[in-house]
Parts: structure tokens; C-alpha cells; sequence
């Protein structure tokens, strides 16, 4: 079984994910990060690593996702990337073993026709602009040194066009769209129930 879960930047989306993860067992449950699959631009200057367009589609390594993805389904083990949002490289992460779940997040994943159909579910984490603005400056602060002027100026430029251009429209794809992100836990303990529901089939 292969969850797809997006939404826009800073959605809840990874709320949603740790909490419904956290109610299995490691063994049966894997977690991809579409944040791992973005194209390494470390050979640019860094001025222009600050302009790049993280919430356009092209800028995530689509292919090479559905390819792991794929052979995860086919039994094999596969060496997902590690990605820095500091230097913009991507470099050799961990291996990654088959699971009975495998949960895939990120913002652009619906946006891929391809992927899509790899997807026995698609979950759509819809929050409101403003709180999602207020969780994207926490965030980018915080965990990937960039400044509130900064954050706006990117939020101005990229997150909310690219958001409405694309991430909003790929809505219409989702199977279930979870309002409130991680606070919503109705939503959480339906898809729990559903994932569980998988599992004892084996």
C-alpha cells in the first residue's frame, strides 16, 4: 500500500505523518520525503541558491522518486538521498527497506501524473493561507537560517504564486482532504483505521 500525502508549505503535513507513523510498528511502515529528491544545485553561486524555486515542480528529481518507489514494491532495498536546504546538495543517505506501508509526503506530489498512479491513496492537508504563512517563518528561522525578511520575501515570490498554480489545483487528486492538518484527529484515526485495515490483510 502507497500513501500520498501533500499540501501546501507548512500545511501540518509532517504532523500528520509522525502522528499516524507513531501508531505502528517500525517494521511495517516506511516514511519518503519528496524534501530528499530535490535537484542538486550546490554548483551554483550562492545568490542564485537563493533564488532558486523550491515549490516549482521542476525542481524535484521526480523520476527518481517513482523509480525507488517502485522498486520498494518489487521487494528491493534502495539508498534514498540526503538533501540540505543550508548548502543545496544532495548527497548519499540511508537505506531505505520494503515495508508493507510506505507513506510518501511532500508538497508537489500530486502535481505528477506518474506518481499518482503509484498512489493506492492520495491525502490532501489543507490549511488556511495565514496559518500557514506563521508556521513557514518558524520553520525557515529556525531550522534552515534564513531570516523573517527573508521567509516573506520568498513567501511573496514563490510559495504563495507556485501554492496557487499548482499545489491548490492538485487538489481535485486527493482520495481525502484532512482540514487542520495534525490537529485534526478524527482525520488522523480514519486514516490509522485505513492503514491497519491493510496490514491485517497480510
Amino acid at each position: 500500500m502507497v500513501i500520498g500525502i501533500a499540501g501546501g508549505s507548512g500545511s501540518g503535513k509532517t504532523t500528520v505523518v509522525k502522528k499516524i507513523m507513531s501508531l505502528f510498528p517500525k517494521q511495517d511502515v516506511i516514511l519518503l520525503s519528496q524534501d530528499n529528491y530535490y535537484k542538486d544545485i550546490s554548483h551554483l553561486s550562492a545568490e542564485s541558491r537563493k533564488e532558486t524555486n523550491f515549490d516549482h515542480p521542476d525542481s524535484i528529481e521526480f523520476s527518481l522518486l517513482e523509480q525507488q518507489i517502485i522498486q520498494l514494491l518489487k521487494g528491493h532495498s534502495v539508498v534514498q538521498p540526503a538533501y540540505s536546504y543550508i548548502t543545496c546538495a544532495r548527497s548519499e543517505g540511508r537505506v531505505i527497506e520494503p515495508k508493507k506501508v510506505i507513506v510518501v509526503e511532500g508538497i508537489l506530489l500530486f502535481t505528477d501524473a506518474t506518481l499518482r498512479q503509484l498512489f493506492d491513496v492520495k491525502i490532501f492537508v489543507d490549511t488556511q493561507a495565514d496559518e500557514r504563512l506563521i508556521r513557514l517563518i518558524k520553520r525557515d528561522t529556525i531550522e534552515r537560517g534564513r531570516d523573517s525578511a527573508e521567509v516573506l520575501n520568498r513567501y511573496e515570490k514563490t510559495v504563495r504564486p507556485m501554492h496557487e498554480q499548482f499545489i491548490e489545483p492538485s487538489k481535485k487528486y486527493a482520495d481525502i482532504i484532512v482540514p487542520l492538518g495534525g490537529d485534526n484527529q478524527v482525520a488522523i484515526k480514519v486514516l490509522a483505521s485505513m492503514i491497519k485495515n491493510k496490514l491485517n490483510e497480510h
